[in-house]
């Protein structure tokens, strides 16, 4: 099919094994890529997207293909980042959906910016980011948002909601609940020009003294981080997988009183009035299933939370695993865990 709009490239039987860091077969009906959001509202008024709910992908990094998707595949590709505002101390940045989000971490980073460093080489694209809030060493992505620029299909209309309109959570939005209402086209940033680094994560903490470091810069954490994450955490390019499947449980207070009790290495954290979280990585690793392995699809061997495949594994194969784990965790420690990634063509419960 030609392009009917400049700058929308459309593919039919498209493949997608190339745009899921699992790296699993997957097919779509029709794959719609779009450099200009502005164009979107003319993208839906017309075949193979009008009248559809498309199926809205990022970098491929936080989805599991358990069956083709039915719906056609929307890509936004565009990579602008604009400035907004800067009075010298902060700096807003308005960035396109399709910004790769460590190419703009280290982007922020050498325009002498900080703020979003303890989020580097997070694999995924600029506008995925907000749908499940990423957060890592102590840092969250809804800390360092100002506003999200959005389509609605149903409308045509574009909006731009402020962050309390985003209902942020832990690993969650509104973005999350209500996927097919809204097309996230770009995010709004407020960044500082120096200021103190977030050290209260203990592992940065330690890396930068192994590094002999004691007045770290955002480069710094930066590049801790990244060091910390290479050594914990297996490289999709290398092994098919989609980072932390798990989230953390949240259980109330006198759960996770209990669970301590019978299990005093457990890390258990603040989470709110009466709440705590809990480290899934623990809990899964405490019940033997760190390296465990079915065929091709299994746990990986240096973390326990990060579900890898080995080389062959479907979609099915990594989620009889995902679920394995998570009855195993259930039956030994009376908790539940829920996956990160978003799972397709298959529902998670059984």
């Amino acid at each position: 099919m030609s392009d009917p709009i400049p700058g929308v490239r459309i593919t039919r039987d498209a493949d997608l094994r190339g745009l899921n860091t699992f790296g699993v077969d997957a097919r779509a009906p029709w794959l719609v890529e779009v450099d200009d959001a502005s164009r979107l509202a003319d993208v839906f008024a017309v075949a193979p997207l009008a009248g559809t709910t498309p199926l809205v992908l990022g970098g491929g990094s936080n989805v599991l293909f358990v069956d083709a998707p039915e719906a056609p595949v929307l890509r936004l590709t565009g990579t602008q980042i604009r400035v907004l505002d800067d009075d010298g101390d902060t700096v807003r940045l308005s960035v396109d959906a399709g910004v790769e989000w460590h190419a703009f971490v280290l982007r922020t980073l050498d325009d002498g910016l900080s703020g979003i460093e303890n989020l580097a080489l997070i694999p995924g694209t600029v506008g995925a980011a907000p749908i499940q809030n990423i957060g890592a060493y102590g840092v969250e992505v809804r800390e360092l948002i100002d506003a999200m620029h959005v389509f609605e299909p149903a409308t045509g209309r574009s909006a731009r909601m402020t962050n309390a309109d985003c209902a942020f959570a832990y690993r969650d939005s509104v973005f999350k609940h209500d996927p097919a209402r809204y097309v996230v086209t770009g995010v709004e940033f407020r960044l500082r020009r120096g200021g103190a680094p977030n050290l209260g994560y203990a592992g940065i903490a330690d890396e930068l003294a192994a590094r002999g470091i004691d007045a770290p810069t955002a480069r710094d954490v930066a590049d801790a981080v990244i060091a910390i994450r290479r050594r914990k955490l297996p490289d999709p390019a290398v092994i098919g997988n989609a980072g932390s499947f798990f989230k953390n449980p949240i259980v109330s207070a006198d759960i996770a009183d209990a669970l301590l009790s019978a299990n005093p290495r457990l890390p258990v954290f603040p989470a709110g009035d009466g709440l705590r979280k809990l480290s899934a990585a623990w809990l899964i690793d405490s019940a033997g299933l760190r390296g465990y392995r079915d065929g091709d699809a299994g746990v990986s061997p240096g973390h326990a939370l990060v579900l890898v495949n080995h080389g062959a594994a479907t979609g099915a194969d990594l989620l009889r695993v995902a679920r394995h784990v998570a009855t195993t965790v259930e039956e030994r420690f009376g908790v539940a865990l829920e996956p990160e990634p978003r799972v397709i063509g298959a529902r998670w419960a059984q």
